[in-house]
């Protein structure tokens, strides 16, 4: 238990000087701490085996796995308050369009590329390989993207479409992976099943929409009862954790899995809670306060579960360009067309869609689920490095791109001047006062 606190707070620490050495060279925090989880991770300062020091291997760190879970569903309650009705009532059906043809052309893309390498070595890769990896392309990142649209203070037509797009992109993402997956397990095993197909997908959908409206709606009635702003705050953080554990729960009815999506729980009780809570705004705002450590401790631990040897597979990284470049053509083009077809702001048109190529989370959620499962057989370990493969490099460059792409659609804005000479005089105070 102290080793794992030490090499915690270790990580912590790291993440947060990188960040320091990130700023001068003008990179996103998010980028810094990927980093800084790498070299204290098993592949850096992990091979030292000094427990404390580092994270000395993947298998040591799931038992941190219940901190990104949490950081999870803050990040898709944060995302959830961008879905208030007064602002879907001009952006709404734009957000629904794009999110859900970015993400079918996305999987198209990428699905007709591997078929093409399919053919090429049908025995290497299989075709419901190809099925998967081409649902898994559906995924975005919504917890980088946050994190640079926080750092920057990002404002603007593009970021107010951009946050409501990675969440419905995760709710689209679950259908087209149920359908495919279902259909690839059907084709390895060669019986169909079409409640794993079609029932259980929509199920998962509708489960997660509900539990999470229930707790929203619960959670505001609680509010009332508290007339200290500290105590509906701890109510709030409390009430997330509580819809996460509770996101957690599956269970059988006959033939039917019911799951959760622990994602679309928490964005939905934050969906409710912003549209319902006249105190909504103000506790919004002090939850994100709260979560900046926990944010930066969240990416510090994924980059140290990144795991670097599948780079000595030549195999998986020939796969894993070819799936790079094909969902990133998809992301974009599709996010274009659908962007110019419900008549976006051009510079939305140009940019939203290098915005939305960050791949995490769900993406590694998705192929831990193909790799464990046995009509796959060794298909769904390769599922599962062409995946990590993805992860690694989407995840180092991807929030560059996003924080290029909202600067260059002047969505943030520099430093104004009245600020930087503000900050430089109580530099030079603070100096003056150590007799520097």
């Amino acid at each position: 238990m102290a080793t794992t606190l030490l090499s915690v707070s270790i990580a912590l620490l790291a993440g947060l000087l990188m960040t320091r050495l990130f700023k001068r060279l003008k990179l996103p925090s998010v980028t810094a701490y990927l980093i800084a989880g790498v070299l204290v991770g098993p592949h850096c300062l992990g091979m030292l085996h000094q427990d404390g020091v580092g994270f000395t291997s993947h298998e040591g760190m799931e038992g941190l796995a219940l901190i990104s879970e949490v950081a999870l569903g803050f990040i898709a309650f944060s995302i959830g308050n961008e879905f208030r009705i007064s602002d879907l009532k001009k952006t709404g059906k734009q957000a629904t369009v794009i999110g859900i043809f970015q993400a079918l052309v996305a999987t198209l893309f990428v699905d007709l590329a591997l078929y093409g390498m399919h053919l090429l070595m049908p025995e290497i890769l299989p075709l419901p390989t190809v099925l998967i990896l081409g649902a898994i392309a559906t995924a975005t990142a919504p917890a980088a993207t946050l994190m640079v649209v926080r750092q920057y203070k990002a404002k603007g037509p593009l970021t107010k479409l951009l946050l409501p797009i990675v969440a419905l992109d995760d709710a689209v993402g679950l259908i087209i992976f149920a359908v495919s997956f279902g259909i690839a397990r059907a084709m390895a095993s060669g019986n169909v099943d079409l409640i794993s197909i079609l029932v259980n997908p929509i199920i998962e959908i509708a489960a997660s929409l509900l539990l999470g409206a229930l707790m929203g709606w619960i959670l505001t009635f609680l509010e009332k009862l508290f007339n200290s702003n500290t105590n509906r705050l701890n109510l709030t953080i409390a009430f997330v954790f509580l819809t996460v554990s509770l996101a957690m729960i599956d269970f059988h009815i006959g033939a039917v899995h019911v799951q959760f999506s622990s994602l679309l729980v928490c964005m939905m009780l934050g969906t409710i809670f912003c549209n319902i809570c006249p105190l909504s705004h103000d506790l919004m705002e002090r939850s994100d306060k709260w979560t900046s450590p926990l944010f930066a401790l969240f990416f510090v631990i994924s980059g140290a579960e990144l795991d670097l040897e599948i780079l000595k597979n030549g195999f998986v990284v020939l796969v894993g360009v070819v799936y790079i470049l094909a969902r990133s053509a998809g992301k974009y083009l599709g996010t274009l067309g659908s962007a110019k077809m419900v008549r976006c702001e051009p510079q939305i048109c140009k940019y939203l869609g290098i915005t939305l190529l960050p791949q995490a989370g769900v993406a590694l959620g998705m192929c831990t689920i193909a790799a464990a499962t046995p009509e796959l057989g060794e298909s769904g370990e390769i599922i599962r490095n062409i995946t990590l493969f993805a992860v690694l490099i989407y995840e180092l460059v991807g929030p560059v791109l996003t924080r290029m792409s909202l600067q260059a659609a002047g969505e943030i804005s520099p430093i104004p001047d009245h600020v930087k000479n503000r900050r430089h005089h109580k530099l030079n105070e603070a100096k003056e006062l150590r007799g520097e």
